[in-house]
């Protein structure tokens, strides 16, 4: 299991632009790194939210599963949960999310997660339909989306910081999934308002950055001729 301070993601998001769909890591392999995390399955099948240990999928038809351990991933994250209190929110989108979780400043320089237990007043989230290969791009399949919306819901928004300077491995700034406590809605936020709620936050100084060596498709991609920032800004 991994350390406290340790961020473990698998893939990046730049081969997801060109469609480096496939599945490369299995969940019972990502597990083996922490209890709390993020990503999408193979051909963007869904939303993952992996919390305290159990790994959910929010699918393209609103429907929450348990996963199981031969489930398999281009992209997630996930690291040993050890939140520290930051503060409580009222009245919270998330603009002002992001304020309270950089506490006031407008960058951080390092990863960190934030988790948010509370009632959403509003949440609107996204789910990508599976994609089967040959995959398209990131930006065609993500085309294919269902979304989302739910007033007054309790559950857990999970987000995890890049630095800019990241950005093309991860999403630079917030990365946003949700997973409503009695299921009903979850996936990759697109707005939200929050009630109220507490703000939880652990930092990482260390990225442990893991890529699909086995994979031939990813081996032999030219990344120098995909324009990934956009990409990345515009479907994420």
């Amino acid at each position: 299991m991994g350390q406290t301070n340790v961020l473990y993601q698998h893939g990046t998001l730049a081969l997801l632009v060109p469609g480096l769909l496939a599945g490369t890591l299995t969940m019972k392999e990502l597990l083996q790194h922490g209890d709390t995390g993020i990503g999408t399955g193979e051909g963007l099948n869904g939303e993952l939210i992996i919390l305290d240990g159990i790994p959910y999928q929010a699918d393209s038809f609103g429907k929450v599963h348990v996963l199981k351990n031969d489930f398999t991933m281009p992209f997630a994250n996930i690291h040993l949960a050890d939140f520290k209190f930051l503060t409580d929110l009222k009245d919270a989108d998330p603009e002002k999310f992001a304020t309270a979780a950089l506490s006031g400043k407008t960058n951080s320089n390092t990863f960190f997660s934030v988790r948010v237990k509370g009632n959403f007043s509003y949440m609107k989230t996204r789910a990508v339909v599976k994609s089967a290969p040959p995959f398209d791009t990131l930006e065609e399949t993500a085309k294919k989306q269902s979304i989302f919306e739910k007033h007054d819901v309790e559950g857990t928004l999970l987000s995890y910081y890049s630095p800019t300077l990241f950005h093309g491995a991860a999403v630079g700034g917030f990365h946003n999934h949700f997973l409503a406590n009695d299921h009903s809605i979850g996936g990759h936020v697109l707005d939200f308002k929050l009630a109220s709620g507490k703000l939880d936050i652990q930092l990482f100084d260390t990225l442990e950055q893991h890529l699909p060596v086995d994979n031939t498709e990813f081996m032999d991609h030219d990344f120098s001729k995909d324009n990934i920032a956009d990409v990345i800004e515009r479907t994420e």
